[in-house]
């Protein structure tokens, strides 16, 4: 009866203890993070998408859409942003005994876009992004058929932008609407765009381009 009680004590002294050391190193976390240290950020971050890499498919989440969330690398970090980049390939299905394509890259990765976007900002933990800048690449063959991702789709996600929407209910690309993110689809067709500039997204308006048309070089932006 006392050995009983001796090791229920010690293992409620261990549990005690292992949690206030939790306790003490989310709290270290926390400061750095507040204090902008970066390079603690990088790590929270880095972090975070090495756990995502080895995921499992969370229920009721698509597996196309996940594999591409599972593509996800860190490209650049600030005090209070994450420029990241993706993958993003078509969906195919076989109809009336041909293959074809039920859902383009640029649609998915407008999925993948508002995916990543919602974990960079909410899923982190001990870091809370003001802003998170998602480029999406997908794969185009040149004459010699050789397969180069490009970008196709890039976003520029401000907290106080989407801080109140329905995550749930937001459709993708109402979602990259809203943000103002950068694609082309020029004459019906899929092409490629140039990522916006960082660190220079923070004060760089962002504009969309559905028809692929370019401003002049010699006029300002909008």
């Amino acid at each position: 009866m006392e050995w009983g009680i001796l090791i229920v004590v010690l293992l409620l002294l261990f549990t005690g203890y292992v949690i206030v050391q939790e306790t003490r190193a989310q709290l270290h976390w926390r400061g750095l993070v507040e204090g902008g240290d970066v390079e603690a950020i990088k790590t929270l971050l880095e972090d975070e998408i090495e756990d995502w890499h080895n995921q499992r498919v969370p229920k009721g989440t698509p597996a196309l859409l996940w594999h591409g969330v599972q593509t996800v690398e860190l490209l650049e970090v600030n005090a209070t942003s994450a420029h990241v980049s993706c993958n993003a390939d078509g969906e195919h299905a076989l109809v009336s005994g041909r293959r074809v394509e039920t859902s383009s890259p640029l649609s998915e990765g407008m999925k993948i876009t508002k995916k990543l976007a919602e974990m960079l900002l909410y899923d982190v933990p001990n870091v809370k992004l003001q802003q998170a800048q998602i480029d999406v690449y997908t794969s185009f063959r040149d004459d010699s058929g050789i397969a180069e991702p490009r970008c196709i789709l890039s976003t520029s996600v401000l907290r106080q932008t989407v801080q109140h929407i329905d995550w749930e209910e937001t459709e993708p690309d109402d979602f990259v609407e809203l943000n103002e993110g950068r694609y082309s689809t020029q004459f019906g067709a899929l092409h490629q765009v140039e990522p916006f500039a960082w660190p220079d997204e923070t004060s760089r308006p962002v504009v969309r381009y559905a028809n692929g048309a370019e401003p002049d070089d010699d006029e300002p932006a909008p």
